[in-house]
């Protein structure tokens, strides 16, 4: 079949980043936020990360969003609803911090432009463990506008997340086309490539690769954006 919509990954792929230092200044820019009302810091980001924890584990049956909070007020109780308004300005605000970690390239820019001129689709199938505004932020920070993607993946908007092979799956009952149709690109060997498990075809973006169980990659296509220019300019021909 021939390739009708490609689906992006964000983080480390249009948007190249140092994923450590990045969750260093959001973990910690979330955590002086909060601290006035209330939130010891370690007690907050181990609770964040048994909200990501349950996203992860959602099967669509709710949104992220609320698996997420569900999660997050059993460790600290009702309380959290009243305080979403200083989670909700954290990201509006002081998140612009976690930008000095990435380092965005224009081959983004022009990524989405060759794109366009061959008349494909594009997805932003980011990671939908944050919430829109989170995700709207770094777009911007990579370049880009929300009209470049039909579709972007957020907390609020998806009831599955990466890993789950099913959360690529929602997305092309989402848009209409058969896994087949598809070509996903990222950098994440276990959350992106695992789009090729049903039916999608990959590139890996090798510039911020992440590989924790060393598999072997020989017969992923991979490479930096040239090489992905490169095998976008021949799908189709």
């Amino acid at each position: 079949m021939p390739i009708k919509a490609i689906l992006f990954d964000l983080d480390g792929t249009l948007l190249p980043m140092d994923y450590d230092a990045f969750m260093k200044l959001y973990f910690g820019g979330l955590a002086k936020k909060l601290a006035p009302r209330g939130y010891e810091p370690k007690s907050l980001i181990d609770a964040i990360w048994k909200g990501c924890a349950a996203m992860v584990r959602n099967d669509g049956s709710v949104s992220n969003e609320k698996a997420f909070w569900d999660a997050f007020s059993k460790i600290f109780g009702e309380r959290v609803f009243a305080d979403m308004p200083y989670f909700d300005d954290f990201y509006h605000n002081e998140y612009v911090a976690a930008k000095t970690a990435c380092a965005p390239t224009p081959y983004a820019r022009k990524t989405l432009d060759l794109v366009k001129r061959k008349g494909l689709r594009a997805v932003l199938a980011t990671n939908p463990i944050f919430p829109e505004a989170a995700t709207m932020a770094r777009i911007s920070w990579a370049g880009l506008l929300p009209e470049d993607f039909e579709l972007i993946t957020t907390y609020e908007n998806a009831g599955l997340a990466k890993p789950n092979p099913a959360y690529y799956l929602d997305i092309t009952k989402r848009i209409g086309l058969a896994p087949e149709e598809c070509l996903m690109v990222g950098n994440d060997v276990e959350e992106d490539m695992i789009a090729e498990s049903v039916g999608m075809k990959v590139f890996l973006l090798s510039d911020c690769i992440i590989s924790r169980e060393n598999k072997d990659l020989s017969g992923i296509p991979s490479g930096s954006f040239p090489e992905l220019l490169a095998c976008i300019e021949a799908l189709n021909t």
